[in-house]
């Protein structure tokens, strides 16, 4: 016989996966809206909580969503109903749809997003790019190639891995490529990191025009994936683990990757 699972027991299995205690310290992890008690019989993950997935959620019956960006990262000094994150919570609140996010911290924990990169990429000897407080966490990582590639190899390599329409790439295209970092999401705020690093080439998403400067002037490299496509790839994974983790408890509870959502960026 299975047990009726409630919203905090998919939580315990999800913190058991991805422990709160890893996020950084400006995030807002956890459970985003909703009751701890609520019935669970469905669960969707996805990047984002954006209105037309929660629409969607709601309209299917989902009973909890689990997004990597949270719903609300700064201090809300109004909810307006009206409009992003009022009429979120509104609908949310309205159809008994619980949210939960887990951002930095499924970032950094081990096996989590930035190893899920790192190895699509094809990265080996894998290590945290900045040392998190558990045994190989950590923001980023950096890995070493299988073989030697010029930046121009690498991009296009990268690109075909990940199925991209587009990569961007700056550095001298002949630049030979050892050891990378990569980090998932805006990589732009850990650039004096990888200047320090051993690191050939600098793998991630939301770099701006000095920071391509900077490190071609370094004679480094840099290839920017986009921010979602380098966190998109969570989502499977993601729904995959947790369905296994809930399997354990004995509930039974559907378990879905959402795979409507689509890069913001239209490149012509």
């Amino acid at each position: 016989m299975t047990n009726t699972a409630t919203v905090a027991d998919i939580i315990k299995v999800m913190e058991e996966l991805v422990p709160l205690c890893l996020a950084e310290d400006w995030d807002n992890v956890g459970l985003q809206v909703g009751r701890l008690d609520w019935p669970v019989q469905t669960v969707w993950v996805a990047l984002d909580p954006s209105p037309d997935v929660v629409a969607a959620a709601c309209r299917e019956g989902v009973d909890l969503l689990i997004t990597h960006h949270p719903l609300m990262l700064t201090a809300v000094r109004n909810i307006d109903f009206s409009k992003p994150p009022g009429s979120i919570i509104d609908q949310s609140a309205r159809h008994q749809l619980a949210v939960y996010a887990a951002h930095t911290n499924f970032d950094s924990v081990r096996d989590g997003l930035n190893d899920i990169l790192a190895g699509r990429i094809g990265l080996k000897g894998l290590r945290p790019f900045i040392s998190g407080p558990d045994d190989g966490s950590g923001i980023g990582r950096i890995g070493d190639l299988k073989k030697p590639e010029n930046l121009n190899s690498l991009a296009l390599i990268i690109k075909e891995k990940l199925s991209l329409p587009h990569v961007r790439f700056s550095g001298d295209p002949a630049l030979m490529v050892h050891t990378a970092a990569v980090c998932t999401g805006s990589g732009s705020s850990l650039l004096k990191d990888f200047m320090a690093s051993e690191a050939n080439v600098y793998i991630s998403g939301d770099m701006r025009y000095h920071d391509a400067k900077d490190i071609q002037a370094a004679d480094r490299g840099l290839i920017d994936i986009g921010h979602f496509a380098s966190e998109h790839i969570m989502v499977d994974i993601l729904a995959e683990r947790l369905a296994a983790g809930v399997a354990k408890i004995g509930s039974a509870v559907n378990i879905l990757p959402y795979g409507n959502e689509k890069d913001p960026f239209v490149v012509l």
